[in-house]
């Protein structure tokens, strides 16, 4: 039976990390059982991915709808660089930060779902952001994203490309290819002058975009990672306070379970008291009965010792 190697790439991309090379060698070792070893062979040599990119990948894998905004948002991205469409650069940059926030929260809620992912406070989210960068700046990085086959974080320098402005000479009000007439030479030198003097400029103003972006994400950086450490060290404290608060119960239950034992000693004895209680009672009621009876026998013993015509006998 031919293997599903599609299904096989979900199952296995899906699979954490430090456990992909025993699930892989185990579906190599299927492959070659169904008589495929052609399939064995591709399956043998699919690399490990990193903890950042199996996040990618779970994120590419549960959610495609996601992921597949990533490649057309790069390709408008790179061609407003590219055209030095300010306003419209600016407002696809907000939509790119909008993005990849979104997609980094639902990879922590996929990673909360899933009992093989790393705690919160270890989730690799800064190189998974970085990844989501990139395949904003490059359409190629977003095509590999989206396969869900990811096998290491990306990371960009910058954003998209540099741009190129496309100058042509202008004479006259007439647009002309450059190496016309000896009578052109100088304005068309003037016109080099000038057009490297705005791509000159352009090009400075695009990296001065840059360094400001650069800082602005610097300055956030710096934020998230505060923030991070703050959020593990109340983390440390809650486990903590969660591991004293469970041993405080169980030595409350321990003593509860203690008292329970002697409560339940503590009722057998009285209830063997009021037993005896009774019985003696019973006891005492008789010995009454009985004290009364020969106390009766002995008023009578003495009535007659006492009267010398009792007991039918008459006096001489």
């Amino acid at each position: 039976m031919a293997v599903d190697e599609s299904e096989l790439v979900r199952q296995l991309y899906r699979t954490p990390p430090d456990r992909f090379v025993a699930a892989r060698d185990a579906a190599v070792a299927e492959a070659r059982r169904a008589g495929d070893p052609a399939t064995a062979r591709r399956i043998a040599g699919w690399k490990r991915p990193t903890v950042a990119a199996w996040l990618v990948n779970l994120l590419a894998l549960d959610r495609p709808e996601l992921v597949a905004d990533l490649g057309p948002l790069a390709e408008a991205l790179r061609t407003a660089q590219r055209d030095l469409k300010g306003p419209r650069l600016r407002e696809l940059s907000a939509q790119r930060r909008e993005l990849v926030a979104a997609l980094v929260a639902e990879v922590r809620r996929i990673a909360a779902g899933r009992p093989d992912a790393p705690p919160a406070a270890r989730l690799p989210l800064a190189e998974v952001e970085a990844t989501l960068h990139a395949a904003l700046a490059d359409t190629a990085v977003a095509e590999q994203v989206r396969t869900g086959r990811l096998l290491r974080a990306v990371h960009h320098s910058g954003f998209g490309e540099v741009p190129r402005p496309q100058l042509r000479l202008v004479t006259g009000g007439v647009a002309e290819p450059p190496g016309g007439g000896a009578a052109d030479v100088v304005p068309q030198r003037e016109t080099d002058r000038g057009g490297a003097r705005q791509a000159r400029a352009e090009r400075l103003a695009a990296r001065a975009e840059r360094a400001k972006r650069r800082r602005a994400l610097d300055r956030e950086l710096t934020a998230a990672r505060t923030a991070q450490r703050q959020a593990e060290r109340e983390l440390d404290g809650t486990a903590t306070a969660e591991r004293d608060s469970v041993a405080a119960l169980d030595r409350i239950e321990g003593e509860l379970a203690e008292l329970e034992r002697r409560r339940a000693v503590a009722e057998q004895e009285l209830s063997r008291a009021k037993l005896a209680r009774r019985a003696a009672e019973r006891t005492l009621t008789a010995a009454r009965r009985r004290t009364g009876e020969v106390e009766g026998a002995i008023e009578a013993v003495d009535a007659e010792e006492a009267d010398p015509t009792a007991g039918g006998e008459e006096a001489d």
